[in-house]
């Protein structure tokens, strides 16, 4: 059996597991399996994010700064857009097929003595969120890693990362959502994701909301940690339009940075990237150490972070892009207006059924000229005619599409008619993730063909 079929084959195993979107406040589950394991996660350092929105983009831009310091590095990011792989970086790349399987067969029979120890105690299996977590941790340490970039699943505190001590706890703006799970509140919300501080680490935070910020002051006292706030501490000074991205000044914790170019588009890319500037002066050099000129060039320039104002097509122009509730739409319906220079959007929206979608439709409405409303390939998904059904309430034109190949179509020939006119594809990951492939398959770069 080839490598490839390998590691499908684990994720075939995976996806018979209760799904990422069950989750059960109990990370000692995980905690026994790594126990078992003689916890792999200690054998690194660990920079661990969280948030509601941002997290993903921060996490890739403090990965690329620190492997541009000469360290190996792993990332843990989810979910994917194409391939689960994705989830798993080792010095920027998907982890390697082989890699995947043989950590598989390392961890797969302690797997079932756990999965045996909760039958004899009536809780459920393990979920596949939770086994996806051990089989990140053992990958890096069999890589071997020096520092593991880890990014939250769920919350904070009983998310399966929370297995891992990180050296710095980081975190994106922190907004309503998941609110069945995580509270009803910012302040609740805030709580479960401070719990990923932990005893004498070093806290880089995003600005937050008055809420948010002092229950993160209180939790990081509590453990003795160190804790620095985007605008106190440090800051984004200023940002540019440049070529395929923007050029951005950042005063950090040890030093000033002025006009660093990074391949991201958004003022909010310029704030992720303070916040990561931030996040690595604390892991390297302990918050009063600068970061070299020629390192941090290097780290920012080969940023990438795939569905998030991400290029697929031109002639029309088509962005992905994988705002999911209303926090990340308003970034998104910002960054088209900051970064771009057209006059109508026509926005392909599909949207899970656990999310906020008329919050999206109205960040989103401001910029649409024209919707075209779709569903992801999931059963999760909100049915495309009530995402229409909110798209006309907010007086919107729409159109209904069976599925992202046929809504970008529409979409790009609806934009083809005008050079003024682009369109972007956004509401889910997985959505994005899709569309990403379409327009590979498609070859939109190549530019429209009637």
């Amino acid at each position: 059996m080839s490598d490839r079929k390998r590691a499908d084959a684990v994720y075939a195993t995976l996806l018979e597991r209760q799904g990422e979107s069950w989750v059960q406040p109990r990370v000692e589950r995980t905690r026994r399996v790594l126990e078992l394991l003689a916890d792999p996660q200690r054998t690194y350092r660990v920079v661990h994010v969280t948030g509601t929105n941002g997290k993903t983009s921060t996490s890739r831009i403090i990965e690329s700064l620190i492997r541009a310091h000469g360290l190996r590095t792993g990332l843990f990011t989810s979910p994917h857009l194409e391939r689960f792989t994705e989830r798993i970086m080792i010095d920027g790349e998907p982890v390697d097929d082989a890699a995947v399987a043989d950590a598989w067969d390392e961890i797969s029979p302690f797997v079932d003595l756990v999965d045996a120890e909760l039958a004899a105690s009536g809780d459920a299996p393990l979920t596949f969120f939770e086994l996806l977590t051990v089989l990140a941790f053992v990958a890096c340490a069999d890589a071997p890693v020096d520092v593991l970039v880890l990014e939250v699943g769920m919350g904070g505190s009983w998310d399966s990362t929370n297995t891992a001590d990180g050296d710095v706890a980081v975190f994106a703006p922190i907004a309503l959502d998941h609110a069945d799970r995580l509270g009803g509140t910012i302040a609740e919300i805030a709580a479960v994701k401070a719990g990923i501080i932990k005893d004498g680490a070093a806290v880089v935070s995003a600005r937050q909301e008055a809420a948010s910020e002092a229950v993160l002051r209180a939790a990081a006292a509590a453990r003795g940690a160190s804790i620095a706030f985007e605008g106190a501490e440090f800051a984004l000074t200023d940002d540019k339009l440049a070529v395929g991205g923007q050029l951005i000044s950042v005063r950090g914790l040890a030093g000033e940075y002025p006009e660093q170019y990074l391949p991201l588009y958004g003022a909010h890319q310029g704030s992720n990237a303070a916040l990561a500037i931030a996040a690595v002066e604390s892991l390297i050099g302990g918050g009063s150490q600068p970061i070299t000129g020629d390192v941090l060039a290097e780290g920012l320039s080969e940023v990438r972070s795939p569905g998030r104002l991400q290029l697929v097509g031109i002639a029309p122009t088509v962005l992905v892009d994988a705002a999911h509730n209303p926090h990340g739409a308003h970034a998104l319906a910002s960054a088209l207006t900051e970064s771009f220079d057209f006059d109508e959007w026509g926005i392909v929206l599909g949207v899970l059924g656990d999310k906020d979608a008329e919050g999206i439709v109205a960040a989103l409405a401001p910029r649409a000229a024209h919707v075209f409303a779709t569903a992801p390939d999931s059963e999760r998904a909100n049915d495309a005619d009530v995402i229409a059904d909110l798209a006309e309430a907010a007086g919107l034109p729409v159109t209904v599409h069976r599925d992202v190949a046929d809504a970008a179509a529409a979409a790009r020939e609806w934009a083809v008619a005008s050079d003024r006119r682009a369109v972007v594809i956004a509401g889910s990951v997985v959505l994005a993730g899709e569309a990403i492939a379409v327009a590979t398959d498609e070859n939109w770069k190549a530019g429209w063909e009637r």
